[in-house]
């Protein structure tokens, strides 16, 4: 495993992180806590020490599971989590209302049952709050000891520009992958410029890019609405991917490697990216997730992979819900 320092921090994190939005139980399909716990735990075992969360997945869930999972080795994770975002039913609401921020902090830390959270990230911008009113909430947690660092995700670059005026930062995470790179042309320079660490999620873009959907997926949006987030698996964009999920093959199969792995090793080894975030279902997948950082892909495949990955999204736009 490759370790990072995160931004300008005291943070060394594994380049492939844990994400744990499935753990939720409610986004991508049934998913047994037992194994989830079993993943989180041979993740670590594999050198992975990042583990991102949030009180979203599944209505804090995600977070109840991970803090089992974590008992008697915190001292080898560093446990990421986010305020802003909750659930209402089926429902996102954005909410960095301070009153509402004290009380998710307070909530996590119980469900995680850890004292500190190392990484507290706003989940994602509230244009009904001032963001100067949840920034100050922000820094009396960080004087009482609630959490280390703040960052933020899926930030702009004038909102980070914005909070930076306010309070230091460490990281950004946004979504990235072979099939999503708009973060390319104006937010990876200002993180360069910056210092800023990335966390990038969305990897495997839902796991299409793991390459094991030999035909469409047909999910059941009860337990798994992947298609409405990512909208790869869309009946209109799916014959756009095909041929860059074939190369992945390929390149995976010249080195011994998954097509998942592929697509990880290529996210870890761009500019400003410092750990890419992939989810586990069961343990087999955290292992294999954390040997991607183990290899690393040839100059002329991570070229290939680039510019098929170019033709694929200039092709047309992705069709959005």
């Amino acid at each position: 495993m490759k370790y990072r320092k995160l931004g300008n921090s005291d943070l060394e994190i594994s380049a492939v992180g844990l994400g744990t939005w499935a753990y939720g139980n409610d986004t991508f399909g049934q998913v047994d806590d037992q194994q989830s716990i079993k993943a989180i735990r041979a993740a670590v075992d594999s050198g992975i020490n990042l583990i991102d969360t949030a009180p979203a997945y599944g209505d804090g869930h995600a977070e109840k599971v991970v803090g089992k999972a974590i008992q008697g080795i915190r001292d080898k994770v560093v446990v990421a989590t986010k305020c802003g975002t909750h659930r209402d039913g089926p429902k996102y609401i954005r909410d960095l209302s301070p009153q509402r921020i004290r009380t998710e902090i307070e909530n996590s830390l119980k469900r995680l049952d850890i004292e500190q959270i190392d990484l507290y990230q706003i989940h994602w911008p509230d244009p009904d709050t001032p963001l100067e009113d949840s920034v100050e909430e922000l820094l009396k947690l960080k004087q009482e000891g609630k959490f280390k660092y703040l960052a933020v995700c899926n930030f702009g670059v004038e909102l980070m520009q914005k909070i930076s005026k306010m309070t230091d930062i460490i990281s950004l995470q946004p979504q990235y992958s072979l099939l999503k790179r708009e973060i390319e042309d104006q937010i990876i320079p200002y993180l360069l410029n910056n210092n800023l660490g990335t966390l990038s999620y969305g990897t495997l873009g839902g796991g299409i890019l793991s390459g094991k959907y030999q035909e469409r997926p047909q999910f059941d949006d009860e337990k798994d609405n992947r298609a409405g987030f990512y909208p790869f698996f869309r009946e209109e964009n799916w014959d756009q991917t095909q041929s860059l999920i074939e190369l992945l093959r390929e390149i995976a199969a010249k080195n011994g490697q998954t097509p998942a792995q592929t697509a990880i090793s290529w996210a870890i080894n761009r500019p400003a990216i410092t750990t890419a975030l992939v989810g586990a279902k069961n343990e087999k997948q955290a292992r294999e997730n954390a040997e991607a950082a183990d290899f690393n892909l040839s100059k002329e495949e991570m070229e290939s992979l680039t510019k098929k990955s170019n033709e694929v999204i200039k092709i047309r736009t992705f069709v959005l819900p």
